[in-house]
């Protein structure tokens, strides 16, 4: 059986078009964030709009950083958003747990139609929805607080969290289980001890997903908080359109310190989220 060999130079010619297309690629993705960060480093508005444009400023400026830090009550909003986002998807994920285990393991009736009930939610806009849950939310007392937002968030996710961890759950054995109540653990028992240290990488990838979601997301902050001091960083950047005019300079400024939280997150658990989007592909 002979093998089809290949002329050198028409392998060294594909190589040299896939590093060309991957070039190409990488500056497409990474000229957004140049971009970003060349607009935060520029001290004034005329610099910002000149032309010809001006890709770096010739004197960088941490001033539209500064200004954010300072006048901006940057750090305030910033841990606003730390704290919904981060309650709400460890609650999304917690809750997510027993409800996606139940339905991966046992089997009762209606259960498709639940699966197909929180695919079919995510779906439905969040302003067809607003008029009532704001009443609820009212009727509660949880308006124009970050638990309200927080709770909101968390009810956001749990179709997607439930979804997702489902196909984690079916990818560990039963034997795994059974074995570990032959030994004497129960069922909850054998669930935290057993099965969800298997599934680590999946929890891992379903929580970074649930953050960045909520962590983004603009319409519920800016609707169900009033006060400034209670604004999250998307609301806070989103005030800076003005009627006339755009802060360019602030607004740069502080999406490049709002994406650090995201940055932080994937590099301490890039490596349980590149096993769990490999076992998420493949399994359920």
């Amino acid at each position: 059986m002979t093998t089809k060999q290949h002329h050198p130079a028409i392998f060294y010619v594909q190589k040299t078009l896939k590093i060309l297309i991957l070039a190409v690629y990488l500056v497409v993705v990474i000229f957004p964030f140049f971009w970003i960060l060349s607009t935060s480093l520029k001290a004034s508005q005329a610099e910002i709009y000149a032309y010809p444009i001006v890709y770096w400023p010739s004197d960088p400026s941490m001033q539209n950083y500064y200004n954010m830090l300072t006048y901006g009550n940057f750090g305030r909003y910033f841990l606003n958003s730390f704290i919904c986002a981060a309650s709400g998807a460890a609650g999304a994920v917690f809750l997510s747990i027993f409800a996606s285990y139940c339905i991966a393991r046992f089997k009762f009736r209606g259960r498709g139609a639940i699966l197909f009930f929180f695919l079919f939610t995510q779906m439905i806009p969040m302003f067809i929805v607003l008029a009532p849950l704001y009443q609820m939310m009212a009727g509660f007392h949880l308006t124009n607080n970050l638990t309200g937002v927080s709770l909101l968030y968390m009810n956001g996710m749990i179709p997607f969290s439930v979804v997702t961890l489902r196909g984690f759950f079916q990818g560990v054995p039963n034997s795994i289980e059974e074995a570990a109540q032959i030994d004497g653990c129960s069922r909850l028992g054998s669930l935290f001890r057993v099965v969800l240290p298997v599934i680590k990488p999946g929890i891992a990838t379903t929580f970074i997903f649930a953050f960045i979601n909520s962590w983004n997301e603009v319409f519920t902050a800016n609707m169900f908080l009033d006060d400034d001091a209670l604004r999250t960083i998307p609301v806070a950047l989103n005030s800076l359109i003005l009627k006339y005019d755009i802060k360019w300079g602030e607004m740069t400024a502080g999406t490049m310190m709002a994406i650090i939280p995201s940055i932080i997150l994937f590099a301490f658990i890039q490596k349980y989220m590149a096993v769990g989007l490999t076992a998420g592909a493949v399994k359920g």
